[in-house]
Parts: structure tokens; sequence; C-alpha cells
């Protein structure tokens, strides 16, 4: 019977198989208010050290603008909703926090093999030319994603979905085929501020808006030097990424983890490191540690600056003597974070 299905609906049946939990199709151009939002929010200087996303901006402005063979765009979700609460170590100041997105494997590699795999299948099955596309690539997956009926972009900006809640991964894969889109999603945060109201750094200047200068994602992954007096304290322990936006968000109780994607469980040690070991690392151990998690990409560096942020917000006079010598850092951002975090304690 499957042969007789439309190509549509095998294709979400394929992806379902590959693990993906939420699957649509869009028009090329479906989202072209997508491409003004971003020109606006450049032109404010809310990317802040991003550069990249200026220089890529008409790539990133529509499909068409980065391959302009695009007619269709199927969008995929991969669901990494957590077991627990990914605040419940707020209060506690021995561990650092890192984001539940980042605790399993690197999710670049996982979704973009099943990505691959539906490629392949689907070139043998329709013939078509396609390209796949994870977060590395300069696409808009959030307003894609809603154009294809997966979610809506809620007030915290990422995809929201009534199944799912605000805990999915997206890919894309764009394709020279015609296909039937779906009906777009539709916003379904009404009066709700939850997310506004959690954010530790006013992060949003406005519902929908977020200004990446003050997101603590921002601060602790994509900025590399020294961490603005004012955000420190708001910092916390967070050490990698900040879930607070996205973990107090309603639609959350509808969102179950999938047994399929196990891969994104927390490895062994990432659910709550132990501060003291991470300010010990050196290069090679930070390799080593984080081998096959997306941390590795922000160096030992940065991370140790991090912890030594959430060591200062402990109080706790345990962490005194490794503070200290890394006050001496051969890198300046840490040593700055490292005399920060000595005052504190």
């Amino acid at each position: 019977m499957g042969e007789h299905k439309p190509l549509e609906s095998r294709i979400k049946d394929k992806a379902a198989e590959l693990g993906f939990v939420a699957s649509g199709i869009a028009r090329a151009d479906a989202a072209p208010k997508a491409g003004e939002r971003l020109h606006q929010w450049l032109a404010e200087g809310r990317h802040g050290d991003m550069i990249w996303m200026e220089e890529r901006a008409h790539h990133r402005a529509s499909p068409a603008g980065l391959w302009p063979d695009v007619r269709s765009v199927i969008a995929l979700g991969m669901s990494y909703a957590p077991t627990g609460d990914p605040l419940a170590l707020a209060d506690d100041g021995e561990v650092g926090r890192i984001s539940v997105y980042a605790q399993g494997k690197d999710y670049h590699d996982v979704v973009k093999k099943a990505l691959k795999a539906l490629a392949r299948w689907l070139v043998a099955e329709a013939g078509c030319e396609l390209k796949v596309f994870v977060d590395t690539a300069p696409v808009m997956e959030k307003p894609l994603a809603e154009a294809a009926g997966l979610g809506w972009q809620g007030k915290h900006s990422n995809l929201v979905s009534r199944e799912h809640g605000s805990w999915l991964f997206l890919g894309a894969i764009y394709t020279t085929l015609d296909l039937m889109p779906d009906a777009p999603g539709r916003d379904r945060c009404g009066s709700c501020s939850a997310c506004q109201q959690a954010c530790p750094t006013d992060a949003f200047p406005a519902p929908y808006r977020l200004d990446a200068r003050r997101c603590i994602s921002y601060l602790t992954i994509e900025h590399a030097g020294p961490i603005p007096d004012e955000f420190r304290e708001a910092i916390g322990n967070r050490i990698y990424g900040c879930d607070d936006c996205l973990a107090v968000c309603p639609w959350n109780k509808f969102a179950q983890q999938s047994a399929a994607n196990q891969a994104f469980a927390a490895r062994e040690g990432m659910a709550a490191p132990k501060l003291a070991e991470l300010l010990a690392l050196d290069n090679a151990a930070f390799r080593e540690r984080f081998r096959g998690s997306p941390i590795k990409r922000i160096g030992r560096n940065r991370m140790v600056r991090n912890c030594l942020i959430a060591a200062g917000n402990s109080g706790d006079p345990a962490f005194r003597e490794q503070v200290v010598a890394l006050c001496e850092d051969a890198d300046p951002v840490v040593a700055d974070a490292a005399r920060w975090a000595s005052m504190r304690l």
C-alpha cells in the first residue's frame, strides 16, 4: 500500500522511521518576512559578536538566496525533551549547569546523519536535487519550520510545538521538487509571558525579540571576551547555555523523551559536572572530556572562564585556591574572570 501513498506522506513516514518526531513541507518562499526581521535584528546590532550572521545574511534571508533552484523545503524536528527539571540544580554551588541540548551526543552529527539518510531515500524515490542543513548553515530553520506546520516561533523566539514543547532540534532539506505544502503553524502563546519573566538577564526587549548580547547562551558560548560585569552575577552556575526560557514553557507538559533519541540523553558527568574538576582542565583534558560533544567547540579557555564566574557566584571558599591560581592563567580572559571570582570569594 505504501507505494500508492502520495510522496509527501511517504516522506513523513520515512522521516518518522529515522527518528524525526515532527515533519512538514513549505514552499521555498513561504516565510518572506523572516528576511526583513533578520536584517532589522542585524541593523540593531543584537547579534553581538556573531559576525557570520552579517556576512551571510543574503544567504540566510531566504532559501532562494542560498540556493536559487529550491522549490520546496522539508522541515524536520527531533525531540530532546529532558527527563528531569533543567532548573533543579540552580542553587547547587558545587556544580555547573549545562544546557539540556548539549548534555548528550553532538546533535549536529545525529540530526545530519538522519537528514542524509532521508535525502538518499528521497533521491532514489523521486530523482530530485536537494541539499540538507542543520544549524551550522545560513538557514532560517525556525520560520521555515513554522511555515511547514511544525509549530510556531514563541515569545522566546524559539520554535514551540503543541506535541513537543520547546524541545526540538531542527533540520531542513531543500529540494527542487514541487511538493504540496502543509498548513503553517499558528501562534498559541496567547497572553503567556512565562519565558519573558524567566530570563535572568532581561534579554527580551519585547516578546518575540531576543537581544543576543544579553542572553546567557550567547555570553557563555558565542562570546569570546570577558563576560560583562553587569551579567556575571545573573549567570549563577550556568556554564554552557541557559534553559530557563525554554524550561518554563507551559507547552512542555505535552513533551515526552523519545526512546528513538537516546543519543541526546545526558552522558556521564554532563548533567551535573563538578566545578572543581572543570577548573582544573588544561587543553588536552578539556578535549578528552568533551570529545563528541558540541561543548568541545568553545575550547578550554571559554569553559574555564564560565566556571570561574560560577565559582565566584557560589560563595564557597573551597574554590579559593583554584581560583587564585587561575589569576595567573596565560589567557587574559581567564585571568580576568579568576580575579573577579577571587574578590567574590
